[in-house]
């Protein structure tokens, strides 16, 4: 677990030099109870080595496929299927596709599981709907993985990298899975979206709920809304939610997804979601208090964001899978008249490179009154508290050292030196939110800033 502490702290330290001087507070990052087996949708593409078949992820940049890559962090009951779909392949002498020549049968699989219900949505990628044996298939791994819910057989006789064809049968079951969020029910079927990592899902929704601070008069727009999933989860908090998307696919899954949860103040409208804002800003008759966005990696638009300044709500929660396009972003929410109060990194995908982060914006009034209270508050500052900020030791610290410290390091450095820290100010808001431990070197050298601005002996 050492080297995910580090991964934390990289991302953490990552987050907080993108968006240094565009938020004010960075709390620390949320990070997983246990980073390993997250991924709920396994893929494996299948091919012939040696003789032998085999099944996994493709190498970075080649069609070379690692034999049972990727494990590590997919779901463990669902590469055990893989496995033994690999064996009765073998077993019984079953094809398979060979992209070069575009000849064999037994194309990829693909399993998706729900974490809260233990269900398992098994598809079998073919390329002919002629399955010979197709019953004692499906009979024989039923029998092995009695956990399996439902088995799709999809057919895909295309010659590029897509993963499913546009042909499926269900062979077993409904044909779908049925998992939970924050005690919200969704449906997934071989094409829906829906999160890879679904504990760490309910922590960032759960942070981006709490940062819109909804009341029961609330009217919210959920943009790029996919499958309704965060307007479903605060649905019970919020007077009305309209979400926006444009994928139709996703925007059915929606429609399933409200009837199920009988979410009646929720309704999704298939549209661009920066056309959307224009044409409602433009017509000024519909108001919405907050606005909640989860944009794709480029990040959303400048137009959403001007028209988002029009349609004038009080907040504006940004759900990011890219700190860069946030920076971005938020630099242009300020030209309109919205400055970002707060931040929190969330980690969705340990050992990869790639971080989300929930944002709070507040129009610029609202956010002087904000910092206004900050420092009102900062009255009852302890002496010591007060000598130096935060980037005052950071720039200490780096003059003296080279290194690089977090407000997360400071902050734990200060409370195990008997700082006590506001609350709520660089402190986790649950108590199983993972901080990763300040490093050795670094304490020393901000031990060493904290005696050179005489905040400890």
């Amino acid at each position: 677990m050492q080297d995910y502490e580090k991964e934390l702290i990289l991302k953490q330290e990552r987050v907080e030099k993108l968006l240094s001087g565009l938020v004010p507070v960075v709390e620390p990052i949320i990070g997983a109870d246990d980073p390993y087996h997250y991924r709920n949708k396994v893929h494996a593409a299948l091919g012939v080595e040696r003789g032998k078949i085999v099944a996994g992820t493709y190498e970075p940049g080649t069609h070379k496929i690692i034999d049972g890559g990727g494990s590590d962090l997919e779901n463990e009951a669902a590469v055990k299927v893989i496995n033994d779909i690999v064996k009765i392949a073998t077993k019984y002498h079953m094809s398979i596709y060979n992209e070069k020549t575009g000849q064999g049968f037994l194309r990829r699989i693909l399993i998706r599981t729900a974490d809260a219900t233990g269900q398992m949505l098994v598809v079998v990628v073919v390329t002919d709907h002629m399955f010979p044996g197709k019953k004692n298939f499906v009979k024989l791994l039923v029998s092995k993985h009695p956990e399996i819910t439902s088995i799709v057989i999809n057919v895909n006789k295309r010659t590029d990298s897509m993963i499913l064809g546009d042909k499926s049968e269900v062979c077993y079951g409904p044909g779908y899975i049925t998992d939970e969020l924050l005690g919200k029910k969704f449906t997934i079927s071989a094409e829906s979206f829906y999160q890879i990592n679904r504990k760490q899902a309910e922590k960032l929704y759960s942070k981006a709920i709490e940062y819109a601070e909804l009341s029961k008069n609330d009217r919210v727009l959920d943009a790029y809304c996919g499958t309704g999933t965060i307007g479903i989860c605060l649905s019970d908090n919020a007077g009305s939610v309209v979400g926006v998307e444009l994928n139709p696919k996703a925007v059915s899954d929606a429609g399933h997804n409200i009837k199920k949860n009988n979410a009646n103040n929720v309704k999704v409208i298939k549209a661009d979601a920066t056309e959307y804002m224009e044409e409602t800003a433009a017509a000024g008759k519909t108001r919405f208090d907050v606005v909640i966005l989860d944009p794709p990696r480029e990040g959303t638009t400048p137009e959403f964001i001007k028209a988002c300044g029009k349609l004038d709500p009080s907040r504006i929660v940004y759900v990011s899978c890219n700190p860069e396009t946030l920076a971005r972003d938020l630099k242009l929410f300020d030209e309109e008249g919205y400055s970002a109060v707060k931040a929190c990194p969330v980690d969705m995908f340990s050992f990869t490179e790639h971080v989300e982060t929930c944002v709070l914006l507040s129009k610029l009034s609202e956010a002087s009154k904000l910092q206004v209270n900050i420092k009102m508050s900062e009255l009852d500052l302890t002496a010591s508290e007060a000598k130096a900020t935060y980037e005052e030791i950071q720039e200490y610290v780096m003059a003296a050292t080279g290194l690089h410290v977090s407000n997360l390091n400071i902050a734990q450095t200060k409370r195990k030196y008997g700082i006590i820290e506001r609350q709520n100010y660089n402190l986790p808001k649950s108590e199983d939110s993972r901080q990763p431990n300040c490093p050795p070197e670094k304490e020393i050298a901000i031990v060493d800033a904290l005696k050179h601005f005489k905040m400890i002996q």
